[in-house]
């Protein structure tokens, strides 16, 4: 079948994505042999949940109300679409206030119910400005690394409406995608069906275990390979440009701070010689 719909079953209520079986094995295939390279994607799917177990360190159990700036700076390195954005947050709204939103977005976050309000609520904290509209994908990281179970990748280069793009346009079914309006919203119930259909998809190939990080990885090269499409101009102050081709995927999923073997680079996931919570990352 040419697209994968969300089962019939599921509420009218919840969302139909219409995704593309065809780009999805290409990004799929393209990952995996990429990553042969420096190991295999049992590498990149071990730095991923250590990522996260990170955040959970940090910030789990209550320990956002005392984390303290400097540990949290760290964590914003993992946080590729946010941490060139945030020092200037924080100097403008202080660490405490800052803090504060952080472990109320935590608290809040239990009951998934609530999830769209949950996030608007952390959004609605911080002045409304353009240069504030990262909030967003800062309460999307914390929440995904936090509670990986509960809450998938929520961030705008996953779907943004107001702009049209993202890793679902990118596998939408159709002919003329690009000149295309997708009429889906942003909101928790559309990521969740994402996780949901792309879990189907790599079952269906062979994945049967760490399936949320497969499903991040798989995002994080999907939207890499439209960066690379785009000769890396978009977004190219925070991916730069390289032909390297997990390049963009790296960096997309918070990897590249974490250094490895390949001479000449300092972005893989393998190594020990970067300093980002090097010991919890690495070791």
């Amino acid at each position: 079948m040419a697209s994968m719909a969300a089962n019939s079953s599921i509420s009218p209520a919840r969302p139909v994505l219409e995704l593309s079986g065809p780009k999805l094995r290409i990004a799929f295939e393209t990952l995996v042999n990429a990553s042969e390279a420096v190991g295999g994607i049992e590498q990149f799917v071990a730095a991923v949940r250590l990522k996260s177990n990170v955040f959970q360190d940090l910030l789990g159990e209550g320990r956002a109300d005392t984390v303290i700036r400097a540990e949290f700076e760290q964590l914003a390195q993992l946080m590729a679409t946010v941490r060139r954005r945030l020092k200037r947050l924080v100097d403008h709204q202080g660490w405490p206030k800052v803090r504060e939103a952080i472990a109320a977005l935590i608290e809040d976050a239990a009951d998934t119910a609530n999830a769209d309000k949950t996030m608007a609520a952390f959004v609605k904290t911080f002045p409304d400005v353009r240069e504030n509209r990262f909030t967003r994908d800062l309460a999307a990281e914390i929440l995904h690394n936090v509670m990986p179970e509960h809450y998938p990748l929520m961030q705008r280069w996953v779907w943004d409406t107001k702009t049209n793009s993202g890793v679902i346009r990118e596998i939408w079914h159709g002919d003329d995608v690009d000149h295309m309006v997708i009429d889906i919203a942003n909101g928790y119930e559309t990521f969740l069906v994402l996780r949901e259909e792309l879990s189907q998809f790599l079952s269906d190939n062979g994945v049967f275990r760490d399936m949320i990080w497969h499903v991040d990885l798989l995002c994080a090269q999907i939207y890499g390979d439209y960066i690379n499409a785009q000769g890396g101009a978009w977004l190219k102050t925070e991916f730069g440009s390289d032909s390297d081709p997990l390049e963009h995927t790296r960096r997309i999923i918070g990897l590249d701070r974490v250094a490895g073997k390949r001479p000449g680079k300092t972005g893989t996931i393998d190594g020990t010689a970067e300093t980002i919570l090097q010991t919890k990352l690495l070791s």
